[in-house]
């Protein structure tokens, strides 16, 4: 089977039209910023920072060390926003007040908006995966047999970076918040980007994937769906079940993992790739939610609710196999070997946002464990620009009380130096230092963040130092 690189996806918006068009998507209300840091049971309500998106630029492919750039984390949010339109979101409560919401998310104008510009932006978020994975070479089932066999997925690992990140921080339960955290926008609507993909007819392998789909929604029994065990887990760690409460605290790489699977299973031509990255996540998710559940019961003495992750590890053992034997080797005997490249390939690709996503975890929850020394490094730095040894692009802000800057990133380090007045400078969920005038803090270069105005009124100053380590040298 061909690979044509996502890069060279014909019919994608380019250009100053690809740029108007986000712009297009985005002015919906539904998209503005938000006042407060959690979105109260509003499925609907994403913050898309859309004053910030005609100075992004969606027309290229970022290599793999860009891919945690703000202008990523954009384009992950889009997606989401985009995908999501297919499925069906009602909020806890009832709409009640939020019929108009509802209707402006489903609207085909949104709806016409957003898969306009779907192409441009998958060819921006996931184009990285054709310069990191390579499947070449002449494959048959015995060598596929082979590579599965080298994956070892049946072995016992050792604790991830996101895991150690937990472990090792100085507030394990914050850290672990913020991990299930991650999780949230794939298992609260989980196997929805599968269901895409048992629609159609394509003979028996169609029903044996649909065994896959209804074991996920608990063979009808609410209590036992998975995404319902999900939320008995995030309430027992005190956390809401509503769905994107959290928006604000994902990050880059936990949405690319999501919406890896909903760009597969949105396009049909990746119907084998979805199927390679399928068997490998069921396969490795045993093992992974074995750890789950020893981690959460260390970190919570005992009070997480881990029945999601222990279902998991039964459930996981024959979704795997099921992959294989009823999907896997079938599909093969049926298309033949010339399928085995997009297989391997699925494989390879969600491997490869995984190591993505555990590097990402772990290098936020050490900024968020960090931030009061990052506070301090405020002193060095700021001299530095003041005795002439560096020179910085600076940005000169006046914000009243309350104005909230909705999270995002920077691509290179920054300096944040308050003039006068109070800002909470929040850099995670349930993470943020005080900073008062003459005070401030270094951001880390693609860390997530955000700052509410806490004063009358908040003068401060943002310079684009670059990197802060030679400020103090």
């Amino acid at each position: 089977m061909s690979h044509t690189p996502i890069a060279h996806v014909p019919f994608a918006l380019h250009g100053e039209e690809l740029r108007q068009a986000v712009i297009a998507y985005a002015a919906n209300p539904i998209y503005r910023d938000n006042e407060e840091w959690e979105n109260a049971d509003n499925p609907y309500h994403r913050q898309l920072r859309p004053q910030v998106l005609p100075h992004l630029d969606f027309d290229r492919v970022p290599a793999r060390d860009r891919a945690l750039e703000y202008s990523s984390l954009a384009a992950q949010r889009i997606l989401t926003s985009i995908y999501e339109a297919d499925l069906v979101f009602f909020p806890k409560a009832g709409l009640g007040e939020l019929n108009d919401d509802f209707r402006a998310y489903y609207s085909p104008g949104n709806r016409a908006r957003g898969e306009l510009i779907r192409p441009a932006l998958e060819r921006f978020a996931f184009g990285f995966l054709d310069e990191e994975v390579e499947v070449s070479g002449t494959w048959d089932q015995a060598g596929l047999e082979t590579y599965l066999e080298s994956l070892d997925v049946d072995a016992t690992g050792h604790a991830s970076l996101a895991e150690q990140a937990i472990l090792n921080s100085s507030d394990p339960q914050r850290a672990a918040r913020m991990w299930l955290i991650q999780f949230a926008p794939d298992f609260l609507s989980e196997a929805s980007p599968m269901a895409r993909n048992v629609l159609g007819y394509y003979g028996n392998t169609q029903s044996e994937w649909f065994k896959i789909v209804i074991d996920e929604y608990g063979y009808g029994v609410h209590d036992t769906k998975h995404s319902q065990l999900f939320e008995r887990t995030l309430e027992s760690v005190g956390l809401s079940s509503e769905l994107h409460r959290y928006w604000q605290y994902y990050l880059v790489s936990s949405l690319a993992m999501n919406n890896y699977f909903h760009y597969l299973g949105k396009n049909h031509e990746h119907f084998f790739r979805y199927l390679g990255a399928l068997y490998y996540t069921e396969s490795t998710l045993v093992d992974f939610c074995r750890r789950a559940t020893s981690l959460l019961d260390k970190v919570f003495e005992g009070q997480a609710d881990t029945r999601y992750f222990t279902e998991h590890v039964h459930i996981d053992q024959h979704h795997g196999r099921m992959a294989l034997e009823k999907l896997i080797k079938p599909l093969i005997a049926e298309h033949g070997d010339q399928i085995i490249p997009e297989l391997v390939r699925g494989i390879e690709e969600f491997r490869a946002l995984s190591t993505l996503a555990d590097e990402d975890f772990a290098t936020q929850i050490a900024w968020m464990d960090d931030g009061p020394r990052y506070k301090e490094l405020h002193g060095p730095v700021h001299r530095a620009i003041l005795d002439g040894k560096v020179t910085a692009p600076v940005a000169h802000i006046v914000e009243p009380f309350g104005e909230l800057s909705n999270t995002h990133s920077h691509e290179g380090d920054e300096l944040c130096h308050i003039v006068s007045g109070t800002m909470r400078f929040v850099s995670g969920f349930n993470s943020h230092q005080i900073l008062e005038a003459g005070e401030g803090t270094v951001i880390q270069r693609n860390r997530l963040h955000g700052a509410i105005i806490e004063s009358h009124e908040c003068i401060y100053q943002i310079h684009s130092v670059g990197d802060y380590q030679a400020c103090l040298s």
